[in-house]
Parts: structure tokens; sequence; C-alpha cells
């Protein structure tokens, strides 16, 4: 059966050479006579890919030295507990956040098991299709950090700008916009993502976190959820998601191999500036509901002129090799993932089919 082109949010489509690769590697890795699932993760030919992907992912991102990246697990909603459990006794132990999402809503929710948390932004008023503006926030500079998530999934917004916070560290939720183009990492405390959007399977969460935030757990926090535990443990305090490490890792030797990050930005731009065009052209048959200003480039979500099209839109599209379309069942409607793995081929058999299905049922 042929490939169709994946546009679900997660897990997300993966570079079709990687896959092929990690297939030809699949029962015998590097002459080993095994595979990275059966390798011992701290045997030399594992640590070895370990060192290479951490090494390759710091070249991508221009991570300064004195930052420590992490390998770790339960996704990024393990990370919206452990940040507080590892910052709350920094400060005055409260945290700004901005609610600008889904994921936004659930990092706030978790915090508060562990801490006063200040919101300092609110667009729920608007269903998430708007974001704040840079001089609206107004951050508590004795908070132990602030925290926002770049992009939202669901609601398809993103953050054209990075919150000013001054010397409180600053925390986000990079899971769906990470590597699809440059950031200056040392404007942040923490980055973190779950690895399967633009990373590689689920199972996989890199926490990048300068090294001052490190050591501030309480006694109480569990070992697990302790990021000086992991950092002194090179990230190998348990046994860590090998196979999604050693996937990740032929992710970056791709990138590098395509460019790096800056060439993945001139592809992403141009592949969601020719998608939103599509749907403002349509002449009302479909609609982004998201402020201009605040489009995602990852995450595209589109309404049809009448939700009575929906299933036959999707149906159609299946057929047509355009795989899970179908918008987040808090929204509805449509929505197209174009992370860095998605071609540009898959943008446009999409939008050729939404224009062939809107001159059939407009």
């Amino acid at each position: 059966m042929a490939r169709v082109f994946n546009f679900g949010a997660g897990p997300a489509i993966l570079p079709e050479d990687v896959l092929a690769r990690a297939r030809d590697e699949m029962l015998d890795c590097d002459s080993t006579g095994m595979s990275v699932m059966e390798m011992s993760h701290r045997g030399k030919k594992f640590v070895a890919i370990a060192e290479k992907a951490e090494a390759d992912l710091r070249t991508l991102m221009a991570i300064p030295e004195n930052y420590k990246v992490l390998f770790l697990q339960g996704g990024a909603s393990a990370q919206f507990a452990m940040i507080p459990m590892n910052l709350s006794s920094r400060g005055d132990g409260s945290a700004d956040y901005l609610n600008t999402g889904h994921w936004s809503e659930k990092a706030i929710a978790e915090a508060k098991r562990f801490m006063s948390v200040n919101v300092v932004a609110d667009t729920q008023s608007s269903k998430y299709t708007l974001l704040p503006a840079a001089h609206e926030l107004a951050f508590n500079p004795h908070a132990a950090f602030a925290h926002y998530t770049p992009n939202e999934t669901i609601a398809g917004v993103e953050f054209d700008y990075v919150p000013d916070t001054g010397a409180v560290p600053l925390v986000a939720d990079m899971s769906s916009t990470i590597l699809s183009r440059p950031v200056d990492v040392s404007k942040f405390g923490i980055i973190y993502a779950g690895a399967q959007k633009n990373i590689g399977p689920a199972g996989l969460t890199i926490a990048i976190v300068r090294d001052d935030l490190i050591g501030h757990a309480g006694k109480d926090v569990p070992a697990m959820f302790d990021y000086k535990i992991h950092s002194s443990n090179g990230s190998m305090y348990n046994t860590p998601p090998t196979y999604a490490w050693y996937i990740a890792g032929l992710v970056f030797e791709r990138l590098l191999a395509k460019g790096g990050i800056s060439a993945m930005t001139e592809i992403n731009e141009r592949k969601a500036k020719k998608l939103y065009a599509a749907i403002d052209q349509s002449q009302g048959f479909y609609r982004n509901p998201v402020a201009v200003n605040a489009r995602s480039w990852m995450n595209v979500p589109f309404i049809l002129k009448d939700d009575a099209l929906d299933k036959p839109f999707l149906a159609e599209s299946e057929k047509a090799g355009l795989s899970a379309l179908a918008g987040h069942r808090s929204v509805g409607g449509m929505r197209a993932s174009i992370y860095n793995a998605m071609p540009e081929a898959g943008v446009d058999a999409l939008i050729t089919f939404m224009h062939d299905f809107a001159q059939r049922h407009g």
C-alpha cells in the first residue's frame, strides 16, 4: 500500500528516509547483530548513539554549554508537574502562566497542585483564536518562573514573539514548534517538548534546562521527577526510551544534512503561506478562525462553510491519500498539521484536493 500524507497532530509523520533507515537497521544496527531495541542502554554502542543525538541537537539549536539536554519520559504532561516540583522553591514561590489554549490550561491546572499560579493573560473568551500583545503582559519580577506555550496544537495559534520576563526564567512548551525555526535558547530557562510531533516517536521527551535551575527540587520530590538526578546520570537513571532516542538521533542527523533549521524555516514558512492562501482565497468555502497575526505554521485549523460537508470531506480526503485531517474533538472542523516531516508535495496535494472539493460542493 502506498504511504499517505499524514496530517495528524501527533504521533505525527516521520521522514520517510528516516523510517527506511530504521527499517534497514531493525535486525542489525551497525554490524552489532541486534536491533537498537535490544541493546543495553549502558553499552558502548547505545551510549555512542545517545551522545551523537545530543551533540547533533546542540548543533541544530546552538544550545549554550550552560544548559543540560535531558532525554526523558512521560511526555510534556509530566513536565507540567516536573517544572513546578523543581522550581517552586525559587523567588517568591509563585509562577506566572499565559493561558492561550488547551495545553496551557493543562499546564496551569497541574502547576496549581504545587504552587501559587498567576495567570498573566487568558484568551479563553476568544475561543483561543487570539494572543496577547507583548505590551499587555505584566510579569511578576519575583516569580519562580514564567510559563507559556509558543504554539497551541489544537487551536492553531502561535506567538510571533518571545515574552520578555526580565530576570525571571522563561519556560516554554515547544512540543509542536521545536526545530521548525531558529530559537535563541539563551532567552529561556527551560525548553521542553514531547517528541511525537517534530522530533520522533511518542515516548521520548526532551528538556533543555539551564544549569542554575537544576538542584532546587525539595526532598519530597520523587527521584524520577528531579532534574538533578537525570542530569547527574546522563538521562539514564532508569532505562530510557532507547528506540525513540535512536530515531530522534536519525531525525537530527537528517536535519543537519538538509541544511539545518534555517533551511527548514524557509520550507515551513512557504508551506504555511500557501495553505493559508488557499483557505483565504476560497471565497468563504473554507475559513481559518485564528487572528492572522497569531496563525500557526505547524497546525492549521479550518472550517467548511457547512459542517454537513465535514464527513464527505474527510471520507474523500482519506481516499485521496490525505490522512488525519479531522480537527480535535473539542473544536471540530479540520486541522492540517504540517510539521517538518510533511513534504511540500503533501501540502500541494491537500490544496489541490481542497480546491476540487470546493468546486464540486460549492
